[in-house]
């Protein structure tokens, strides 16, 4: 589907995006992306091993792109670009439908990734976002 240029929605597994997006609460709306990715995008992508992972770019160099999850400490990369078959584009957030411009949107994509040293204290906040 995204090789034919659709967008695809898949409901989220795994905590590594909380407290943004919950494990079967929450769904993603994603395509091919159009553009080179920059900090604060949900990329999807392909590790080594096979595995499928939807996190944010936390930074672009030469070497690739440095990708964390929004519940996570460690930045994992750099995976290169060509890894990356999709870049998200909307998020159903506890049943409502959000994407850039939504104030949500907005402080995961820049103040979150700059508390990442406060992310274990600041995550109490957030008991079940």
């Amino acid at each position: 589907l995204l090789a034919q240029g659709q967008t695809v929605s898949l409901t989220v597994t795994g905590n590594s995006m909380a407290p943004f997006l919950r494990d079967g609460r929450d769904q993603i709306r994603f395509r091919r992306p159009d553009r080179p990715l920059k900090r604060g995008d949900m990329a999807f992508f392909r590790r080594p091993n096979g595995q499928y992972v939807m996190h944010r770019v936390a930074r672009v160099t030469s070497e690739g792109l440095w990708l964390i999850g929004d519940g996570q400490q460690l930045l994992e990369g750099p995976v290169p670009e060509g890894r990356v078959f999709a870049v998200v584009t909307q998020v159903c957030r506890k049943g409502r439908w959000i994407g850039p411009g939504h104030p949500c949107w907005a402080f995961f994509r820049g103040p979150w990734l700059k508390l990442l040293p406060l992310r274990p204290y600041l995550r109490k906040f957030f008991p079940d976002s």
